[in-house]
Order: C-alpha cells, then sequence, then structure tokens
C-alpha cells in the first residue's frame, strides 16, 4: 500500500508565538488583534479556544505563514528568526508521509489524530453555540421595520457616533455634496435595502418650508453593521 499524506492546514498559534519570542500571550494575542485591524480581516476567523491545566478556557489566535510573518515583523531579529526557523520545522513535519498500516499499529499516532480532531469538533460547537445568539439578534434586527438615525445606529453597534461616520464615509456609504451639510446616502446602499432617506419640511420665520433629508440605516443596513464590525467583548 502506497504511503498517504494526510492533508491538513499548517498553523502556529498565538501561545506557541508567545513562548518563542517570550512575550506574554496577552501581548501577543493584543499584537494580533492590531495586524487584523491593519489589514481589515476578521478576527474571528482565526480564532479558537484552548483550556489551561485547570480546566478553565481562554482565547488565542492560530495564523497561517503569511500572518505569522506579518505578525513578527515589528520583533527583533532574533526572535524573527526564531519564528522562521519553527516555521520550518512544522513544515518538514507535514510534509512526512503517514504510513497509513503504521498508524493504524501505533496506538499513540491514533490517539493523537483521534484527539486533534475531537478538539477541532468541540471548538466548532462551542463556537456555533457562543455564536447562537448573535445570529438570532441579527435575524431579529433584519426582520424589523423601520429605520434609524446614524447617531442612534452607533448606540446600537456600541460604537461613537464619529467611527460610524467614518466608517460609512470611507467604505463609500454616505457622502456629502460641495456646500451641503447633510449626509447623503450613496444610490447603491438605497438599492440593497441597508440605507434610506427620510425628508422632513421645517417650518422658516418668513412662512416658508426648509427640505432636510437625513439618512436613515435601516434594520437591513444595521446587521450588515453589526458584522462589518465585527463586535467582541472587551
Amino acid at each position: 500500500m502506497q504511503n498517504l499524506t494526510i492533508a491538513q492546514t499548517l498553523t502556529m498559534s498565538s501561545r506557541e508565538i508567545a513562548e518563542l519570542t517570550e512575550k506574554q500571550h496577552k501581548h501577543v494575542l493584543e499584537d494580533c488583534r492590531k495586524m487584523f485591524e491593519a489589514l481589515n480581516i476578521q478576527s474571528a476567523d482565526f480564532s479558537a479556544d484552548y483550556k489551561d491545566s485547570k480546566g478553565r478556557t481562554y482565547q488565542e489566535f492560530l495564523l497561517d505563514q503569511d500572518l505569522t510573518m506579518t505578525l513578527v515583523m515589528g520583533y527583533s531579529i532574533e526572535l524573527r528568526h526564531k519564528v522562521a526557523k519553527r516555521w520550518r520545522e512544522l513544515e518538514k513535519q507535514l510534509a512526512i508521509p503517514a504510513d497509513p498500516i503504521q498508524m493504524l499499529n501505533d496506538p499513540a499516532a491514533m490517539r493523537g489524530i483521534l484527539l486533534t480532531y475531537t478538539e477541532k469538533v468541540i471548538a466548532l460547537e462551542s463556537k456555533v453555540e457562543e455564536m447562537a445568539p448573535d445570529v438570532k439578534a441579527l435575524h431579529r434586527i433584519a426582520k424589523s421595520d423601520g429605520g434609524i438615525c446614524i447617531t442612534n445606529a452607533a448606540k446600537e453597534l456600541q460604537v461613537r457616533p464619529k467611527d460610524l461616520f467614518a466608517f460609512l464615509r470611507e467604505r463609500g456609504w454616505i457622502y456629502r455634496r460641495i456646500g451641503v451639510k447633510n449626509w447623503i446616502a450613496y444610490q447603491s446602499k438605497i438599492q440593497s435595502g441597508y440605507l434610506e432617506h427620510k425628508i422632513s419640511l421645517i417650518p422658516c420665520d418668513d412662512g416658508t418650508d426648509k427640505i432636510r433629508e437625513q439618512v436613515l440605516v435601516t434594520p437591513k443596513g444595521l446587521a450588515k453593521l453589526s458584522q462589518a464590525f465585527c463586535l467582541e467583548p472587551a
């Protein structure tokens, strides 16, 4: 029977990076979060849980080679070298083909494989259970009626209003015409059902009415922004 190479995704955990670089794990986690934010990627895609010797659950990040090397770019040359050397060792281990007969006859190897996949299943089940309330909340928001102003939307998202305004402007949700103070929604976001315009008539002292336009975030837009901001507990 031919040797069998088991497909695996090679990653390095933030805990191992902390050990290699002799940094506290909480500091490496913070460096990871800053990197994710700078790269505009979701930290949840790389998040995992682990248990310490007392059974307490903590967070770690599992990084691929590109993210690992990007993370340690700001570290010293000596620490970068340690991480790069360890990564080469992991690649060599992954490249060694596995003999299925030998693995079946090796209880330790089988136990290791089963434990690895069991841990992955438990982690996925835990993640699904953890995300269930958020998914239900997003579904409920998306199905509700009525839009809210951007300031109130910021309160719902638990972010500062100025940060939400900046986010919407930079991502092409809203803009201002030259000489006009009010924000205007891009037509594409209106057609997508994320934003809408509220037009009000404001009486003036001279007896005329002034038209005021206000951008409102729809329930569908609020649900979309909740996913984009990927809010995490502090």
